[in-house]
């Protein structure tokens, strides 16, 4: 439920918008909490790139959905239907790395989808979103990251118009100087907000633990493992419910990089069970307008 839009750690009343705002303040007071003047002299001789990187960040998404089982941070979100669906999502945001610890991003996404009972349907647009990456932290072989992204629907139902956040806070402790090798940890939240008061859909929560491997040719292997747990939900006053639960998850990423750390090709298999497995598979390939 929802995918974690990792990126290579060296590349780069109340509204819907407080995990994107908690980010941003992240961002802006945590930045180099803690460096000598030893240190920013180091970095200083290690200043990001003089223009930034511009890309769009093609992915192409195919997910298999369980019955009864209302699927969230998936751009949009799938209300929950007696039958299995499938579905296949577009997204091509445009990024720009504003330097090597802070990147920003927006574009739509498009959305095809059949059900056990019905054909595919036409491709449409289904969302916008727009969101930042950034290296909050950076020391001794340790990088905190925040990934926040703030997604509004365009189609949908009447009533089920939503607005989403999804935010990620993610540690990386390198294991050896080349930072090629290492230990991950983290937490994500994803809330969303409907715009029907006859609609309510409880946070879902994930917290893992995991590691990576990058090879000197620069194909990387990544994977993340944890617990999700999700409060539940209703819709039109309770004639549609999801259970709530807390389930395994999983994800594996292979990506491979250039000599920068730039993404050039990502795979990902994510598996969350609902307690049925919900199964998403990514395929990346950027296209680069600017690489440095």
């Amino acid at each position: 439920m929802g995918r974690i839009d990792s990126r290579s750690k060296r590349q780069r009343g109340r509204t819907p918008f407080y995990g994107a705002a908690l980010g941003l303040l992240a961002v802006l007071g945590c930045f180099d909490p803690a460096r000598g003047s030893d240190d920013e002299d180091d970095e200083s001789s290690k200043a990001g790139p003089k223009q930034p990187n511009i890309y769009l960040d093609y992915n192409t998404a195919y997910a298999i959905v369980p019955p009864n089982t209302l699927a969230i941070g998936l751009r949009n979100f799938v209300s929950p239907i007696p039958v299995g669906s499938q579905l296949v999502m577009l997204n091509a945001p445009l990024t720009i790395d504003l330097t090597d610890r802070f990147s920003i991003y927006g574009g739509v996404s498009a959305i095809t989808s059949r059900s056990d009972i019905s054909p595919w349907s036409s491709m449409i647009l289904d969302s916008w979103n727009i969101g930042f990456n950034a290296d909050v932290i950076r020391q001794d072989g340790a990088t905190v990251t925040v990934i926040s992204t703030v997604t509004r629907s365009i189609n949908s139902v009447p009533g089920l118009g939503s607005t989403s956040n999804q935010t990620v806070v993610e540690l990386d402790r390198a294991l050896n100087e080349d930072e090629t090798q290492g230990l991950l940890a983290g937490t994500r939240v994803t809330a969303v907000w409907v715009d029907s008061a006859l609609a309510k859909v409880e946070p879902a929560y994930v917290g893992y633990l995991g590691g990576y491997y990058q090879w000197p040719n620069n194909w990387k292997l990544s994977g993340r493992f944890g617990i999700q747990t999700f409060g539940g939900g209703q819709i039109f006053g309770g004639l549609i419910r999801a259970k709530a639960f807390t389930q395994p998850t999983m994800r594996i990423d292979l990506e491979r990089m250039d000599d920068n750390d730039n993404r050039l090709f990502g795979a990902t298999i994510e598996v969350s069970w609902t307690p049925d497995p919900f199964v998403q598979f990514t395929l990346r390939t950027p296209l680069y307008a600017v690489r440095n």
